[in-house]
C-alpha cells in the first residue's frame, strides 16, 4: 500500500504527521513525501491545504480525511484503517 504526504519546508504540521506516520506499526504501507514547492502543479493544489495525505491507487490518488495536529498515533492508525482501501 502507498501513501503519499504532500507537504512544504518549514511546516510544522507536515513534519508533525511525517513523524507520526513513521511510527505507525499496525499498518503496511510505504510513505512518499512529496514536496509541493518542487512542482507548480502541486503548489497550485495542495499551497493552503497542506498537509495533505493521499493514497496511491491504481486509477489515481485519494485524498484521506484530515487528521487534527493534536490527535495520537493511535487515532491516525484508526483513521488509516477505516479509511484506506485495501488494493
Amino acid at each position: 500500500m502507498n501513501l503519499i504526504l504532500y507537504s512544504k519546508p518549514g511546516c510544522h504540521l507536515c513534519e508533525g504527521l511525517q513523524e507520526k506516520l513513521e511510527q505507525v506499526t499496525n499498518i503496511d504501507f510505504d510513505l512518499e513525501i512529496r514536496d509541493i514547492t518542487t512542482r507548480d502543479d502541486w503548489f497550485a493544489a495542495y499551497e493552503y491545504e497542506v498537509p495533505v495525505l493521499c493514497q496511491q491507487l491504481s486509477q489515481g490518488e485519494k485524498p484521506l480525511p484530515r487528521l487534527p495536529p493534536r490527535a495520537t498515533i493511535k487515532k491516525l492508525e484508526q483513521m488509516l484503517q477505516k479509511y484506506l482501501i485495501n488494493i
